[in-house]
């Protein structure tokens, strides 16, 4: 399963960095592959190691701030894995040549 997820403080002023390195070095010590991107973070794991990582990214930061909003995107593929590289190679393999990548 492939979840993408955004955790983000509300009101919490325009850099967020901060805040953001904190929750990718909680991701970093989850053990799980992941990618950081410029929006969001992409993770690969079972359902519920997802979901307890996501709980603890959004607990961390509404440790630090009032309001905090996350938002998941899910991927859910029965037998899948190795997803978060292999879906840009297929498109890579389909395309004949490799794309911009993170």
């Amino acid at each position: 399963m492939l979840i993408e997820f955004t955790v983000s403080p509300v009101g919490a002023g325009e850099s967020l960095s901060a805040d953001v390195a904190a929750v990718v070095d909680l991701v970093d010590r989850s053990g799980l592959p992941y990618v950081l991107t410029p929006m969001s973070t992409v993770a690969e794991g079972e359902w519920d190691e997802l979901m307890a990582l996501v709980k603890r990214c959004h607990e961390l930061l509404r440790a630090r701030h009032a309001r905090v909003v996350t938002a998941i995107k899910i991927d859910d593929r029965q037998g899948a894995s190795g997803r978060i590289s292999g879906k840009i190679d297929a498109v890579e393999q389909k395309l004949g040549r490799r794309v911009n990548r993170i």
